[in-house]
């Protein structure tokens, strides 16, 4: 098997990281996992070092040391610039004779659809989306926070949360019962207590992501302010997606509308039932459903789209990933 028939997947979030070797005919050689993909934490280079790990596993099992085609779906790649440097930095490793790297959000947009056209909307620690042409042409927000007018996320939810919260114990704000079911996750008694906790260190700054499941039942219980809040981001996902479309002259036209990442594949009722709506009135044309295939699929099928594999090769990496074999 020569090297050129190979792809090296990666899909690398900020939590974990998978890596497939697959072949052009879709065959997939070898898996694996790793930790977290977060250079602005730690640095590009001890980034790539952690996702080595992964890699030197999977090319193990493979047989192989390098391969083809590395396509690469990652985190914190959110700028094109961002796109050319990991690239770039990829590239040194040697792990392939060529490098394409991608915001991780085309890994899911790519994973739900049999050909690359459509928009996918990922919300999970933060929100973000892109759509694709097979011509080429893409859409995308910078998607790096409210600097770039970016709102909704499991992590802002529940800033948010807390913040309608707060307000609320102390007559600030309108009455919500988030004001007790937001420390009684934590077995804390009043929203003070939460606030001392989160401000001495008592509840890790990371625990705040916990707390978006905790505001979606409360709308579910029908607590009028823990409602808007899910109202209001079902409203951001649909503003996105319709935005990609009509930015890929694609709202007129029958489109995959894709959901993926941890808050909108929950089952959320009140969440997907309104992005549903909205989505229906502002697009009609949109195909809806969620996806719930591993991204690396994605980045899989992003690197066989690379090496013009056929449908046939596309669809036995598909049933790899889709029989749960992985």
């Amino acid at each position: 098997m020569g090297l050129i028939s190979t792809v090296l997947a990666v899909d690398a979030g900020n939590s974990k990281t998978d890596v497939a070797v697959v072949t052009a005919a879709g065959e997939v050689l070898a898996t694996a996992r790793g930790g977290g993909f977060r250079p602005p934490a730690v640095g590009v280079p001890a980034a790539l070092d952690a996702l080595a790990e992964p890699v030197a596993r999977a090319f193990a099992d493979a047989g192989v040391t390098s391969v083809g085609h590395v396509s690469a779906c990652l985190a914190n790649a959110d700028l094109p610039l961002e796109e050319e440097r990991l690239a770039t930095a990829l590239e040194a490793r040697g792990w392939g004779a060529s490098v394409t790297v991608r915001n991780d959000t085309f890994a899911i947009l790519r994973a739900g659809v049999a050909e690359p056209r459509g928009v996918a909307v990922v919300c999970g620690a933060g929100i973000n989306c892109v759509g694709m042409r097979p011509d080429g042409r893409t859409a995308r927000f910078p998607a790096i926070g409210r600097i770039s007018g970016d709102w909704g996320g499991g992590w802002g939810l529940s800033e948010e949360a807390l913040w309608h919260a707060a307000r609320a114990e102390d007559g600030r704000g309108e009455p919500t019962t988030l004001a007790s079911t937001l420390p009684a996750h934590f077995g804390l008694p009043t929203m003070y207590a939460l606030i001392e906790a989160l401000h001495l260190g008592h509840v890790g700054h990371e625990r705040r992501h916990e707390l978006a499941p905790v505001l979606f039942a409360t709308a579910a219980d029908g607590d009028p302010v823990a409602r808007a809040l899910v109202g209001r981001l079902a409203r951001e996902v649909t503003v996105m997606a319709t935005v990609a479309l009509t930015r890929l002259d694609l709202l007129t036209e029958q489109t995959p509308v894709l959901l993926g990442g941890s808050v909108l594949t929950a089952g959320h009722a009140l969440l997907d039932d309104a992005v549903r709506d909205q989505l229906a009135a502002r697009a009609p044309k949109a195909d809806v459903h969620v996806v719930s295939t591993s991204p690396v699929l994605g980045a899989a099928l992003l690197g066989l789209d690379h090496l013009a594999a056929g449908t046939e090769a596309q669809e036995r990496a598909r049933r790899h990933w889709e029989s749960g074999r992985h």
